[in-house]
């Protein structure tokens, strides 16, 4: 198998060689080789040309002649063979042999053309001019690197690999080139012949020669007579290629002889060797493959191009095959838990069996734990036997659910004994009992349930969640219990059918492409333990809206939809269909189906009658055997007769739509969209009963029984027809929105819900029926209060009104409008004597509640914050009724005030309570404690809850952080007991004195955020609303203390944090969980952690024991405790005794007050303590972006997209970590801005996959390279980082995670890839944990420190490694069922190393962890003992990258500078412990590229790999040949300006780094460089192409720069032509004029200058626009004869000043006349801000009208019409354009804007399309001269698009 087509994974057998190269046979005169100078005869110069000087010499050294070729130009000195270029050598031998010396200190230069047997041309050239590799499917160019003498000065400069000018001892050199190779390597295309030679100047050649031979100067002709050298086509130099060699001297010494490519390319993988100077290197052939030892003379050759190393790249990498691992002896340590061994390897039967635990009572798994001290010495810890918790545990027990629906309203179900009703409501799967109303509650969905289906006897349930992770359930009905989770292989799963007996179960969906799927499970052997497989799936093109199994067969099925009725069957493992012919109704769109019921047995499958609906009213009753249409009726015509109802049975005129229907013996069920459900004969000849409905009906059901039918609507209620009585009885009914808030009646079991599809409802607590249904037109209520005592309930709405409705008369009572905006906040003193109002513009009201009449009493203005943000707790009054609190007039402003007279008594600044934030914190919601205590609590945007004395408004304590994300509500409970709060999805209640060690228990079951919790006025139940309304009954006692509970617990401690990496979700269900949370602490302790010095003893922690913590008052949790922070424990250790006491704090005297605010501080989270950026480059900042995310976007309709992003020019080296590349795949994908590039290494094709709003700060990619995370900071308004999880395969993001709160630091996937790790940088200091099957939070902590890396055990997913500020932290993840916990012990740095930032680390063989410091020392841990054991100075700069496979280890530094190490002796030295000596670690390799190395990846053998840098480049790193090769290039600074080729096949760019810059558009990939020191580059411009004539010497580049100059550029000849001075302030805007023979400049000043490039000389100023900037030039070759003035060519001038000037000019007849001169009015210049550019261009297809946008009175672009002297049309936009472009070719205008938007605006008229993509400004817009293309910039990335279509 070829090398790059997978085969043998492994290491090639010692005898297997590679598959040869097919080569053409070569004449029979043109062996055994063909003298090139002989046969062609050159020296008569007839079959061959020769330009310049080229002379014929004689050489005395090696005595013949010789051609000597020089001169300055390597175009116009050269020897070509042959003569003409039509003509062709056809030399087909394989190898093409040049003996030659480059002149000393010139450059030269070859070119072969070699003929494919494609008969296509391609050209080699190689020379030292090339500084890289460059290729296209014509052209290759080499860099050749000249080797110098052996001990001579230029040696260095050969073994370094440096291309250049020769050295002035250069050889003589024999270059082998295998042609044959070179074109299936680098254009995987077969070789013919060769062509044509032209060897250009500066050069001396003695011979050109070809053979099919490989002639070694090193063999003798006696040596290859006695050896089988012939066989493997080797043999001696012939006399006429050879070069003398003194007697005493070997030729080695004296001559270089280089082979290109080398043999070694043409191994396969990672088989590549050095080419060997000999290739007959000894007597034999070799038995194996070794590295051949070093020649005397370091021999060069040409850089390898970038084809090549994609070659190396994308080829399967082969494993190696390591030896088994022969331990002789086991030092003696703790084992932690068994790890996973790789294949192959030997593990010692000591090493496979673990240490007796002991009687701790732990599983075999546990981890041995030991604390210790600061002092170093080694404590056995001592198992925590118990913990205080919460009780009672579960304190909530979910009782009712008031809701129906979610994601469907079609689904709801008939128990087999009619007993009960099934349904989904959002997550969770509800069972009704109908006699006793109980609910019953199936929770694990992780998503909105989106169908659900039962087996003939109702005893085992199937459910589907929505989501583009589709997930199906199997549940034991009876008991409730999951039997299994499967993936349904469905994106949206609308559709589940369940055969009778349970054992088939079929679905239907979309997959990820969107095409309809059928799929059949098997789930015949879940209730005997098994799994659900996969019987059978199909796609189809036709629509399906209901599928279903028929009761007589489990293989058959049938389904329906628009224009379709179709049967399907299973057989062979195959799903096959086939449709109904439905003739003349084939057009019908239908909706349900339904079988006939009736004995199974007495009947064959061909009699049994099917019935399918559809919307225009029609029943058809399909003929199962001969897949016919038996008959149709057309039900319910609208024809109305006497009282109102329809005919029924005609079957003419218009039906109404028929949603379902439902058969049983008797009778048939249809819902209709009417809102209908009626009950028909199974002969429809009438309507026997009906039932109305609000809304459509989307579902029917036929009880068991035939007695009742259940009914559903799009409202989202649910109800059943009792048959026998004619009674409708509603079930249930539901919100169609969120619910935003709630309040609970008083003295009522009675709750008002206010929801997002604008309506108020009443409720019924007890029942769960509605009571009332309040709407107002054209309002939305945003508020709902009960008064306490009487009947009423107040409503506020959008519109400021406030209305008070009485619920005993269902009359308005009152109505307010003190507000003109939204209401936020509305409630009840407790007493009910006072109502307050507040709203969005701050406006504050009371009113005074007398005889159920409110009356207002007073209004302040502006004392409620506006951005506080709306709900029931926006304003809260005492228990007592005397204090009114609320959040403003700031948000860092709580104020209280006296309730009966609104006078402000006390106000506190929350933002200065936390004197070590960086940030300001705000409050977010407040609520009053017990009256007798007086404290006054509130949330804050930190995710804290402070409480303050409500009267001095002292900080009494504070509990952070409550949730992961924000708190969206709180409450207290009446005795000040309890805490209860939301947010995540999740309700905690807490222990309000946080008494415990476990103060809080969670609870799920929303499926939305949770908008509200409260409790119920009786305080014994708690309600909270968001998806739907949940009642849960509060078990704990009110009015008495929980007791504190002792439980078991491991004998580990987790690490406190803010969700405490214990905290794991409470089902609703009264299931116990298996590990108690952790307490979350009003101070998150910081934990003092040493390390073990002790052999033998392994790292870890204890679970503190906490009898002796409480004897101490208050648990220090209270501020009260000043001289000693209990919060900060430390395990001492006396022997035979342990003892956990709080660490004493010494504390300078000080007044009381501040010694208050120092112990407060000393508390603080440590989240809080560093915001400092550590000494580390490795955190990432983001670039500062003025630029805000858009307020509107107008996506192009799916199909209709006119732009595509074709390719992204640049890489992010702002990122880190932000490119990933797996060698067996070949997956490569990199970030620019807020794009993921995706490119093919092959093609160089490129995907982009957007997502992110913001710049991505990392990437990481899964082990088995099927998915990807990427990074990136909040969006606007969002409160936490964007992490994105992208499917590899389709390229789809298939979740979000929001978690950390600045900027995500680092990612990494497990081994196993079941779990993510992401890590906040060091304002966040937060790990999370993720699991990769739902990407849910399974934890979350905080560390004291930063954290600047994280890496996963590459043998065991349960370990994982971090290193942060002088430590490692060693994490170890424990699985108890559903629970992760997560255990740590940090390791301390060796203190030889003193104060050091580890930053970067990896995982090496076996036990061995590899970390970098920021001072350039590598560290050596050992994983098992926790101690690093080696340390060795690696590098003069901070490393910040580290890669190990096997006995290898590659550093990267920001010294730039990646270095390649020999690890191999490591292991060993582990065992010497501190002993161990760093000289054994070999530096083998090091490379110097442009930037500080901010990312990497390798193969496994790290042979090669890709390399990011901060200089925006990613480089190909080869070590075997020293090489790096630039990949991917951009610019690193802004890019001033972008424009095209006129051919458009290259694009160029310039930047504020003074660089302008080439690229081919074809591979976006850099032709050429101009780089000017010390200046920027502000503006550039292509010389348009010259009429008649156009080349690559015309190829130039116009360039303006900030010190005033003007440089033009010969893309051609690369180089610079022309230098000019005719500004004297920087340039703004350059230009050509239409025929290229002049240069239009415009200068910050205002100055514009027409200069000659062919004289150099500046012809012409216009000081029109002088004072103001010029920010546009245009030129057009456009005449306007109409105007009277003359001139060929008509051009613009914009200045920032909103001032226009159109010219007529012929600069040959030196005239230049003024044609217009426009001024756009604007309101006066905001101070302090940008204002947009202006800019103006000519309209392409309108001739006589330019375009203007700029600031100005109104957002809107301006067609100005040059003849009419106006503007003829106005575009309005959504801002101010910051760029603007016209397509020449069709009317459309590109414009870009602050807010990272891109409009694609039709003209005159069309509906605009935006286009996402850009991080920040779209500063730029240029389209292609043939309009297909566009070019945009943002910052430093530029994006090419394509036009479709065009």
């Amino acid at each position: 198998m070829a090398a790059g087509t997978g085969g043998n994974r492994g290491r090639p057998d010692v005898d297997s060689v590679p598959p040869p190269i097919p080569v053409p046979v070569p004449a029979a005169w043109q062996r055994p080789y063909l003298n090139i100078f002989k046969h062609f005869r050159v020296e008569e110069w007839k079959r061959s040309a020769k330009e310049g000087d080229v002379a014929a010499l004689t050489d005395t050294r090696l005595k013949g002649t010789i051609y000597r070729i020089r001169g300055s130009n390597p175009a116009s000195s050269y020897l070509q063979l042959p003569r003409a270029g039509t003509q062709s050598l056809g030399l087909t031998g394989r190898y093409l042999y040049l003996l030659f010396r480059p002149l000393p200190r010139k450059h030269f230069l070859v070119h072969l053309d070699v003929t494919t047997e494609e008969n296509q041309v391609v050209r080699i050239s190689f020379s030292n001019l090339f500084k890289e590799f460059k290729s296209t499917a014509t052209w290759l160019q080499f860099p050749f690197v000249c080797g110098a003498a052996k001990d001579s000065a230029g040696d260095p400069v050969s073994r370094r690999g440096a291309s250049g000018a020769a050295p002035a001892d250069v050889r003589w050199t024999c270059l082998v080139l295998d042609l044959p190779s070179i074109l299936s390597l680098y254009l995987n295309r077969r070789y013919s012949h060769l062509r044509a030679v032209k060897l250009c100047s500066n050069l001396l050649v003695k011979n050109l020669c070809t053979s099919d031979l490989v002639f070694d100067p090193g063999v003798t002709f006696s040596k290859a007579r006695h050896t089988d050298l012939a066989c493997r086509g080797i043999a001696p130099m012939p006399r006429e290629m050879a070069f003398p060699v003194p007697k005493g001297e070997k030729w080695h010494d004296l001559y270089d002889y280089i082979r290109f490519p080398s043999e070694g390319l043409k191994l396969p993988y990672n088989s590549i060797q050095r080419s060997c100077p000999s290739p007959a290197a000894g007597d034999g052939a070799s038995e194996e493959p070794v590295r051949p030892p070093p020649p005397p003379v370091t021999l060069t050759r040409a850089v390898c191009d970038r084809l090549s190393l994609i070659h190396h790249i994308t080829s399967p990498k082969a494993v190696p095959r390591r030896s088994p691992v022969i331990t002789k002896s086991i030092p003696e340590v703790h084992l932690t838990a068994p790890r996973a061994v790789p294949a192959g390897h030997l593990v010692p039967e000591e090493n496979q069996r673990l240490h007796s635990v002991g009687d701790t009572g732990q599983p075999p798994s546990a981890i041995h734990v030991c604390a210790h001290q600061r002092g170093g010495r080694n404590t056995p810890a001592v198992p925590a036997s118990s913990e205080e918790r919460l009780l009672p545990d579960p304190i909530l027990k979910l009782r009712t659910i008031i809701g129906f629906g979610g994601c469907s309203t079609k689904w709801a179900l008939w128990t087999q004994n009619n007993a009960a009703v099934v349904y989904p409501c959002h997550a969770v799967i509800v069972t009704l009992q109908l006699r006793t109303g109980e609910q019953r509650f199936f929770l694990g969905h992780t998503d909105k349930v989106s169908a659900l289906a039962f087996n003939g006897s109702s005893t085992l349930l199937a459910s589907a969640q929505a989501g583009p992770r589709g997930v199906g359930r199997l549940w034991d009905f009876r008991t409730g219990t999951c039997l299994a989770v499967f993936k349904t292989h469905v994106h949206s799963l609308w559709s589940l059918s369940f055969s009778r007996s349970g054992a088939v179960l079929c679905g239907v969906g979309r997959d990820g492409h969107g095409k309809t799927l059928v799929v059949v499970w098997n789930t015949a052997q879940v209730t005997r333990g098994g799994g659900v497989a996969v019987l059978a799936k199909a796609h189809t093109d036709m629509d399906i809206q209901a599928l279903k199994i028929a009761f007589f067969d489990e293989t058959r099925m049938v389904s329906c939809g628009r224009d379709n009725i179709r049967l399907w069957r299973v057989r062979s493992g195959a799903l096959h269909s086939c449709p109904v012919n439905l003739g003349e109704y084939h057009s019908l769109d239908f909706t349900d189906l339904a079988f006939e019921e009736g004995p199974v047995a007495e009947q064959e499958p061909e009699d049994r009658a099917l019935f399918v609906c559809s919307k225009s009213g029609h029943v058809l009753e399909v003929d199962y055997k001969n897949m016919s249409v038996r008959s149709a009726r057309q039900l319910l015509p609208a024809q109305p007769r006497e009282h109102g109802q329809e005919q029924a049975g005609s079957s003419s005129g218009p039906g109404i739509a028929i949603n379902s229907i439902s058969m049983s013996l008797t009778f048939c069920a249809t819902g209709s969209e009417d809102g209908y459900v009626r009950l028909w004969p199974l002969d429809f000849s009438a309507v026997v009963l009906e039932a109305e409905h609000e809304a459509p009906v989307s579902s029917v059901c036929i009880s068991p029984d035939s007695r009742k039918v259940l009914c559903s609507t799009a409202a989202g209620s649910l109800g059943y027809v009792d048959i026998q009585s004619r009674d409708y009885n509603t079930l249930m009914r539901s919100h169609k929105a969120p619910v935003l808030g709630f309040s609970v009646g008083g003295i009522r079991k009675q709750i008002a819900t206010v929801s997002q599809d604008s309506t108020i409802r009443v409720w019924d607590l007890v029942s769960m029926q509605q009571l009332y249904d309040f709407a107002a037109s054209e309002e939305a209520p945003c508020a709902v209060a009960f008064h306490p005592t009487w009947k009423i309930l107040a409503c506020g709405f959008d519109s400021g009104t406030v209305r008070t409705f009485s619920l005993a008369a269902s009359n308005l009572l009152l109505e307010h409008k003190q507000h003109r905006t939204a209401i936020t906040g509305l409630t009840f003193s407790p007493d009910g004597n006072f109502m307050f109002s507040s709203c969005l513009q701050g406006t504050l009201a009371l009113y005074r509640c007398v005889a159920q009449k409110s009356h207002v009493l007073r209004v302040l203005g502006n004392v409620v914050a506006r951005d506080a943000g709306s709900g029931w707790d926006a304003l809260v009054v005492s228990g007592d009724s005397h204090l009114l609190a609320f959040v403003g007039p700031s948000k860092y402003v709580v104020t209280v005030m006296e309730a009966c007279s609104l006078d402000e008594l006390l106000r506190v600044d929350i933002s200065i309570l936390d004197l070590h934030s960086t940030v300001l914190d705000s409050a977010v919601r407040v609520c009053f404690g017990p009256v007798p205590q007086g404290e006054l609590l509130v949330s804050t945007s930190s995710n804290k809850i402070l409480v303050l004395d409500a009267k001095t408004g002292r900080l009494v304590r504070e509990v952070s952080p409550m949730h992961k994300l924000t708190c969206s509500s709180f409450a207290l409970s009446r005795d000040g007991q309890y805490l209860l709060t939301a947010g995540d999805k999740v309700i905690k209640v807490w222990d309000y004195r946080m008494r415990f060690d476990i103060n809080f228990q969670v609870y799920i079951g929303h499926s939305e955020p949770v908008h509200q919790v409260a409790f119920t006025p009786d305080q014994q139940h708690v309600v909270s609303v968001g998806d739907a309304i949940f009642l849960w009954d509060f078990l704990a006692p009110v009015g008495a203390r929980s007791p504190p509970a002792r439980a078991r617990s491991p004998t580990s401690a987790r690490l406190p944090g803010p969700e405490g990496s214990s905290e794991k979700p409470k089902d609703v269900s009264e299931t116990l969980r298996q590990t108690v949370p952790l307490p979350l602490l009003s101070s998150p302790p910081c934990l003092d952690i040493s390390s073990a010095q002790q052999a033998g003893y392994q790292g870890i922690f204890s679970e503190l024991d906490k009898e002796e913590e409480a004897g101490l008052p208050g648990s220090s949790r209270m501020v009260a405790n000043r001289d000693r922070d209990a919060s900060i424990f430390v395990v001492e250790s006396d022997r035979n005794k342990e003892l956990v006491r709080p660490k004493v704090r010494q504390e300078s005297p000080r007044s009381p007050e501040k010694s208050t605010n120092e112990a407060r501080k000393g508390t603080k989270t440590p989240k809080s303590q560093c915001s400092i950026r550590p000494d580390s480059y490795r955190h990432f900042t983001p670039r500062f972006k003025a630029s805000v995310l858009p307020q509107s976007f107008l996506s192009p309709p799916a199909g209709s997209e006119v732009l595509k992003l074709k390719a992204v020019i640049g890489y992010n080296g702002n990122g880190r970590g932000n490119m990933v590349w797996n060698p067996d795949t070949g997956f490569f994908a990199y970030s620019c801005g807020c794009v993921i590039v995706v490119e093919d290494l092959h093609s160089g094709s490129q995907n982009h996959w957007l997502g992110h709003a913001e710049e991505i700060s990392t990437l990481a990619l899964s082990h088995d390279a099927q998915v990807l995370a990427s990074a990136s900071g909040k969006k606007d308004g969002d409160s936490h980082c964007q992490i994105c999880i992208w499917s590899i395969p389709d390229g789809a993001c298939t979740a979000e995670l929001f978690h950390h709160e600045t900027q995500v630091q680092a990612m990494a996937f497990s081994r196993d890839d079941k779990f993510l790790v992401t890590i906040g940088d060091y304002s966040d200091q937060t790990i999370a944990l993720w699991s990769t099957y739902t990407y849910q939070l399974l934890l979350s902590t905080c560390v004291s420190e930063p954290v600047h890396d994280v890496a996963f055990s590459p043998v065991s997913h349960q370990d994982l490694a971090c290193v942060g500020r002088g430590a490692v932290m060693f994490w170890l993840l424990e699985q108890q069922g559903a629970a992760v916990n997560l255990k740590v012990h940090q390791a301390p740095a060796p203190d030889v190393l003193g104060l050091v930032e580890l930053t970067s680390l990896c995982y090496g063989t076996d036990t061995l962890l590899y970390s970098g410091t920021n001072s350039g020392q590598i560290c050596v841990w050992d994983t098992e003992t926790s101690c690093c054991f080696m340390t060795w100075e690696a590098d003069e700069g901070e490393i910040g990258v580290l890669l190990c496979r096997h006995d290898r280890l590659v550093s990267g530094s920001n010294a730039k500078r990646i270095r390649l190490w020999a690890v191999g002796s490591v292991q060993e030295l582990r065992l010497k412990g501190p002993d161990a000596r760093s000289s054994s670690v070999l530096l083998e390799h090091e490379i110097t590229l442009d930037g500080t190395i901010v990312s990497a990846a390798f193969d496994d053998s790290l042979e090669m790999g890709i390399v990011g840098t901060t200089a925006g480049t990613l480089w190909y790193i080869n070590w075997l040949e020293s090489t790096s090769i630039r990949l991917i290039s951009g610019h690193k600074s802004k890019v001033t300006e972008v424009c095209f080729s006129p051919d458009e096949s290259h694009c160029a760019t310039c930047g504020e780094d003074g660089s302008v810059r080439v690229w081919a558009l074809s591979s976006t990939e850099l032709v050429v460089q101009f780089q000017v020191l010390n200046q920027s580059c502000q503006c550039l411009a292509w010389k348009p192409r010259p009429v008649g004539l156009w080349g690559a010497e015309s190829q130039h580049v116009v360039a303006g720069y900030s010190d005033g100059t003007i440089r033009v550029f010969s893309v051609s000849r690369t180089e610079m032509e022309l230098k000019m001075h005719p500004h004297s302030a920087a340039l703004t805007a350059i230009t050509y004029s239409t025929d290229g023979e002049m240069i239009l400049s415009g200068g910050k000043d205002g100055l514009v200058a027409v200069s000659s490039p062919r004289t150099g000389m500046t012809i012409h100023v216009v000081a029109d626009h002088k004072g103001s900037p010029i920010t546009v030039l245009q030129c057009t070759r456009k005449q306007y004869h109409d105007f009277g003035v003359e001139g060929g060519e008509l051009w613009l001038a914009t200045s920032s000043d909103r001032r226009v000037s159109v010219w007529a000019s012929d600069w040959l007849q030196d005239k230049c006349e003024l044609l217009d001169w426009l001024s756009f009015p604007a309101p006066a210049d905001p101070e302090g801000l940008d204002l947009p550019p202006s800019l103006a261009a000519f309209c392409p297809w309108e001739q006589d009208v330019l375009v203007y946008v700029g600031f100005g009175v109104q957002e809107e672009a301006l067609f100005y019409n040059l003849r009419k002297k106006q503007v003829v049309r106005r575009v309005s936009l959504p801002a101010f354009a910051t760029s603007l472009s016209l397509s020449p070719a069709a009317p459309f205008m590109a414009l870009g804007f602050h807010a990272r938007l891109l409009r694609l605006q039709p003209c005159p008229a069309g509906d605009p399309q935006d286009y996402a993509g850009h991080d920040d400004t779209v500063h730029l817009c240029r389209f292609a001269p043939s309009g297909r293309r566009l070019l945009t910039a943002s910052h430093s990335a530029v994006l090419v698009w394509e036009l479709t279509g065009s």
